[in-house]
């Protein structure tokens, strides 16, 4: 099992909730060691990111691609994730597991990216059929000021912890932009005991109290 180092920061609140983010390091790390298998993904990732408007800052691209695959690498451990996601669910619902839910693995990674303070690329919550059993949740990434659905979408929990991307666009589920909730992970982080929104769906009635539950 590859280790991933470097990611000071950006992994201290991670374990079963969300830190104070008082009482973190407020420097990031400005590199991050990948595993091997994701090195050419990441490559990919932050060439489709810095080709999003010529304003894309190329550093910053590759920053947020290394950060994102380096979490979720590291998330994927802490997770222990196992056989398919759907099943992974039916653990987390059984309290069996803690976390790994779609929607926890976007909270999570929104919070890691955010801390990269990029100037150049904007964040952003989406999801595909809310309120229902077939809700989906991911990060958008556009280049800043543009639009949602001009964004590359990071989706987490699909391929079993494993990075998939592309357009927002291109993909099957019809995802749309949830500016609230991305607020609320993101004020949660800085201040854990804060409410979130009531965004309730089928399947994960012993999920912690997010404000957003889901079978994904």
């Amino acid at each position: 099992m590859h280790r991933v180092a470097g990611v000071i920061a950006v992994f201290a609140f991670w374990g079963t909730g969300f830190a104070d983010a008082s009482q973190q390091p407020q420097k990031v790390s400005n590199s991050f060691e990948l595993p091997r298998s994701d090195l050419t993904s990441a490559e990919t990732l932050s060439n489709q990111l810095a080709s999003l408007s010529p304003r894309v800052d190329r550093t910053e691209a590759k920053l947020l691609a290394d950060c994102a695959y380096a979490t979720v690498s590291q998330l994927r451990r802490q997770y222990r994730m196992f056989g398919t996601p759907i099943f992974n669910n039916f653990l987390i619902y059984h309290g069996l597991r803690k976390r790994g839910y779609c929607y926890q693995w976007s909270e999570d990674l929104l919070v890691a990216l955010d801390a990269l303070k990029l100037k150049s690329l904007e964040l952003h919550w989406g999801e595909a059929n809310p309120g229902n059993w077939r809700e989906n949740n991911c990060l958008v990434v556009t280049a800043k000021g543009q639009s949602f659905r001009s964004g590359i979408m990071l989706d987490c929990w699909r391929h079993l912890g494993h990075l998939y991307f592309q357009p927002v666009m291109a993909d099957t589920d019809p995802y749309v932009e949830n500016r609230a909730y991305a607020r609320f992970v993101l004020a949660r982080s800085a201040a854990p005991s804060a409410s979130g929104p009531n965004h309730r769906v089928a399947f994960q009635s012993r999920a912690e109290a997010s404000g957003k539950t889901g079978d994904h």
